[in-house]
C-alpha cells in the first residue's frame, strides 16, 4: 500500500482503491480493469451508444428566435421522459 491509501493493481497497471475488492464483485471490477486497459479509441468508439430521441431525432436541425420560443415549443412538442421540461417548483 502506499501513503496515500492506494495500491497498485496486479501487473503493475492503475492504482486501485485499497477497499475496492470489498466494494466490487470481483468479477466486475476485473471487466473495468480490463476496459481501462484498452486503448483511448477503442473505450471512446463504445463509450456512446445512440438512443433514439422521439421528435427532436426527426429533423436535421430547428431554430427558434429566442429561449422562449424554443422552451414552447419543446413543452409543446416533447415527450416529458425526455427531461426537457420545466422544472415545476
Amino acid at each position: 500500500m502506499t501513503e496515500h491509501g492506494r495500491q497498485r493493481a496486479v501487473g503493475g497497471g492503475r492504482p486501485r482503491a485499497a477497499h475496492a475488492s470489498a466494494d466490487v464483485p470481483r468479477d466486475l471490477l476485473d471487466e473495468f480493469e480490463a476496459a481501462a486497459r484498452r486503448p483511448l479509441a477503442v473505450r471512446m468508439r463504445y463509450a456512446f451508444i445512440h438512443t433514439y430521441k422521439p421528435v427532436l431525432d426527426d429533423a436535421p436541425y430547428r431554430s427558434f428566435d429566442s429561449l422562449a420560443e424554443y422552451r414552447r415549443w419543446c413543452a409543446e412538442n416533447l415527450p416529458e421522459w425526455l427531461g426537457y421540461g420545466r422544472v415545476r417548483v
